[in-house]
């Protein structure tokens, strides 16, 4: 039982390391940082409404709508990655059906960038 309980020693190890960094980064943030906020800082920046208003106020769609088409497209993005790694350890037949299904994947993605442009959802008044 000792020996199977030491297995987990690396892992406390490294959750006791993480908690005593993360609380040390923590305290040394509240500690040294400067605490004179003046209208620069308490003011908008680049999300359209003040920052300490009420938190139910209602706000343009577009930033909902902007949000998640970068989600989207940058999470469809991010298969590229694994899938070009795997495409290069494929037999010949496989990566070919690999390929035309990034392909296919590709091209949906192209056109659903089209239509959203055509919608006019990337314009901003």
């Amino acid at each position: 039982m000792n020996a199977f309980l030491l297995q987990y020693l690396p892992i406390l190890v490294f959750l006791a390391v993480a908690l005593v960094l993360g609380l040390a980064f923590l305290v040394g943030a509240w500690l040294l940082a400067p605490k004179r906020p003046d209208p620069e800082k308490i003011s908008a920046y680049e999300c359209g409404f003040n920052a300490f208003d009420d938190a139910r106020m209602k706000f343009d769609v577009r930033f909902y709508l902007v949000a998640i088409l970068f989600i989207i497209f940058d999470l469809e993005v991010a298969f590229l990655f694994p899938w070009a790694v795997s495409l290069m350890h494929q037999p010949h037949g496989a990566a070919v059906a690999g390929f035309v299904s990034m392909m296919a994947f590709l091209i949906d993605l192209a056109l659903g960038y089209v239509y959203v442009w055509k919608k006019g959802a990337l314009e901003w008044e």
